[in-house]
């Protein structure tokens, strides 16, 4: 047996307690799932039941080809915002074919192992990416305390309560779940006016079935729905794979990214062709599920199968769920989420680290789409980046009278942002002999920095100097060659 078959193996299970773990922690995430989905259903302008079918779907999927065990996937709130002009303008049915091309596109990104991408958010961005879903979560449940009566404060308290002291006399089943079972009892045998899981929206009463999207197979189509579909495609695996990286921290796990993209293509594909909108990772669920003892794939798998077995089955017992249940267990995710050390480290870290997280959370809360809030955080640690390096770039003028040479020792990083400042030290108007350049301790990156060592030597040249160039390592060098090579050309005048 391999050792990738002998892993994939492990990542389901590796004991009975291990899968009693798992199954409990995914059957939180079933109720967390539930008054999300319905509200994105809302928000995309589909029938609650297509979200809830889709969250079905994608969870089955992605826990058996997905690359991050424990994750929860399912129809996410980035996702309704991008499609809802489309449910609008042309009706469901182009909706779900934009899921199909959107999961095809990210079954691509997969298979080309695109997602090394990742390695440009800072951590910074991450820790902002963190705490603005964490905002969000707690955002999102706000409506469902505003204009009801005393009983659901009550309940919200109770839940709360219960989440976070029962652990202590009951280790072996989730908290969330205990609260969700007293407090459904406690509003059963007490009649009170809360609003309940029926509230919410229409349950389905019958599985998904498998049904091409019906919409014409032609060019118009395609139009119509592409721009929909890498929009789905490019939220759907910033979302999923920056929550990957989350679980990576709380369970100090590695995951396998290409996997885990290739792996929405498959669920949203499917989700498509079963009634259902497209899908990511759902960062509150899934820190939900890990904190709850969620670790392998039989969690992420309870999670998509629970939701249906309670829904069609048992949706008259789910329907009278209170809904302050849900938004206690929510609202202990948003607490369990926000990285509370990191407003510390605003007075640690550097000026330009804490400012890029807070653009970040801020961007995030004001549009509510992260994908729009992490573009800008990893813009703004480029643009500072490159600022740090452009001032770590020195040259150094010294000028000798005896053989009138002017010594120009060059080190840093000369790129797009430090050319202009390169070649800001040259005195092109100087009427030495000789310029001896020293690049030993230099680095040419790109055709910018070239144009600029070469507008310097040949201005130079022009004006009577003898250039001699010194240091230029290989990289640089073949650079140089290839786009200046008259740079290089002046018998005599350069060493390498």
């Amino acid at each position: 047996m391999s050792q990738d078959l002998v892993r994939y193996r492990a990542e389901w299970f590796e004991s009975l307690a291990d899968a009693r773990r798992d199954i409990l922690a995914g059957m939180v995430g079933t109720f967390a799932l539930i008054p999300e989905v319905i509200a994105f259903s809302f928000v995309a302008g589909v029938d609650p039941q297509v979200g809830l079918f889709a969250s079905f779907v994608i969870g089955i999927v992605i826990a058996i080809a997905g690359g991050r065990p424990a994750m929860i996937s399912g129809a996410a709130g980035s996702v309704a915002l991008v499609v809802g002009a489309l449910v609008h303008a042309h009706g469901l049915q182009y909706l779900l074919a934009a899921t199909v091309l959107g999961g095809l596109l990210q079954i691509v990104f997969g298979l080309l192992k695109l997602d090394v991408l990742l390695c440009f958010v800072s951590r910074s961005v991450r820790t902002g990416f963190v705490n603005a879903l964490a905002i969000l979560i707690f955002s999102a449940q706000v409506p469902q305390m505003l204009g009801v009566t005393w009983h659901t404060y009550a309940l919200i308290a109770l839940g709360l309560a219960i989440i976070y002291l029962a652990p202590r006399f009951i280790a072996w089943l989730p908290s969330p779940l205990i609260c969700i079972l007293v407090l459904t009892g406690v509003s059963m045998a007490l009649p009170m006016s809360v609003h309940t899981v029926s509230d919410l929206g229409q349950l389905p009463a019958s599985l998904p079935v498998f049904s091409l999207p019906r919409v014409p197979l032609d060019w118009a189509t395609l139009r119509i729905i592409a721009p929909y579909s890498l929009a789905i495609a490019a939220v759907g695996l910033l979302e999923s794979l920056m929550t990957a990286a989350v679980v990576d921290d709380l369970t100090e796990t590695t995951s396998n990214k290409s996997r885990e993209s290739t792996g929405l293509g498959l669920a949203n594909v499917a989700a498509g062709l079963f009634g259902g909108i497209a899908g990511c990772g759902m960062i509150g669920q899934t820190v939900g599920n890990v904190r709850y003892g969620g670790r392998g794939r039989l969690s992420t798998m309870t999670a998509g199968v629970f939701l249906l077995v309670v829904l069609v089955p048992l949706r008259a017992w789910v329907a009278q769920v209170p809904v302050a249940a849900l938004v206690a267990i929510m609202v202990m995710v948003s607490i369990s989420t926000f990285s509370w050390g990191s407003l510390r480290d605003l007075v640690h870290h550097p000026k330009m680290s804490s400012m890029v997280m807070l653009v970040t959370v801020a961007v995030t809360v004001a549009t509510h789409d992260l994908s729009a809030g992490v573009a800008v955080g990893v813009l703004l640690s480029g643009v500072f980046f490159a600022f740090k390096v452009t001032r770590m770039m020195q040259v150094t003028v010294t000028y000798d009278p005896e053989s009138d040479t002017r010594h120009y020792t060059v080190s840093g990083q000369i790129f797009f942002a430090s050319a202009d400042i390169f070649a800001d030290h040259f005195d092109l108007r100087d009427r030495a002999g000789r310029a001896h350049i020293d690049l030993s301790d230099a680095h040419l990156w790109d055709v910018t920095a070239v144009g600029a060592l070469e507008g310097v030597v040949d201005t130079l040249r022009r004006h009577g100097t003898l250039v001699e160039l010194v240091g230029l390592n290989q990289a640089s060098a073949v650079l140089v060659d290839r786009h200046a090579p008259l740079v290089r050309a002046e018998p005599g005048a350069v060493s390498g």
